[in-house]
C-alpha cells in the first residue's frame, strides 16, 4: 500500500472509532484491560469520561502510563487475523473539571455522544483523562505496519522486514 492510501486509512479508523481499549496497571504492575468512548483533538490527544470508581482511574493515578488502542470493528474486518488497529503509548494527566479544557473537551463529548454527557459532566465522581501519545503503531494488514512518533503523529513510517522503519 503506497504511504498516502495509508494516511487516509489511518486518518478514515481515527475518525469512524468511537471507543478505545485502555491498557493500566496498578500499583502493583497487575494489568488491567478496558475501554471507553473518546474524543481526539487536532493534536491526536486522546480524551475519555473517567469515574473515580473504576479500576483504570486508580491504575493511572498509581502510573501515568497507559497503552490505548483504536480497533477496526470485527464485523468490518476483512481478515480476523489482521484487523486494522493503532496503539499509542501515551501519558495520562486528570484534566482540571473547573477549566476550560474541560468544558470544550465535554462539550466535544456531547457533540458526539449526546445529550448523556450532560449527566456526566455533572457527577461528582467523574472527570476528563487525557492521554497523549508518546509513540505509536498503525497496523493496516499482515506486514504492512507504520510507526507513529510524538514529533508528528500524522507522519507514518513504513516498518520493512526486519523492523526497520523506511522513511
Amino acid at each position: 500500500m503506497n504511504i498516502e492510501k495509508a494516511k487516509a486509512a489511518y486518518s478514515f479508523l481515527i475518525n469512524s472509532v468511537r471507543t478505545v481499549v485502555l491498557g493500566t496497571v496498578n500499583s502493583e504492575a497487575m494489568p488491567h484491560v478496558s475501554y471507553a468512548p473518546f474524543v481526539m483533538d487536532k493534536d491526536k490527544n486522546i480524551y475519555i469520561f473517567v469515574s473515580k470508581l473504576s479500576p483504570h482511574t486508580f491504575n493511572l493515578q498509581a502510573n501515568a502510563r497507559a497503552s490505548v488502542m483504536l480497533i477496526e470493528d470485527e464485523n468490518k474486518s476483512k481478515q480476523i487475523f489482521a484487523r486494522r488497529r493503532i496503539t499509542y503509548s501515551c501519558h495520562a494527566t486528570l484534566i482540571d473539571k473547573n477549566s476550560p479544557e474541560s468544558d470544550d473537551i465535554a462539550n466535544k463529548f456531547e457533540k458526539k455522544f449526546g445529550n448523556l454527557i450532560y449527566i456526566f459532566r455533572n457527577l461528582p465522581d467523574f472527570n476528563i483523562m487525557k492521554f497523549t501519545p508518546q509513540s505509536g503503531l498503525f497496523i493496516i494488514d499482515f506486514g504492512a505496519a507504520y510507526k507513529i512518533y510524538s514529533n508528528d503523529l500524522n507522519h507514518l513510517i513504513q516498518v520493512t522486514e526486519g523492523g526497520q522503519d523506511e522513511q
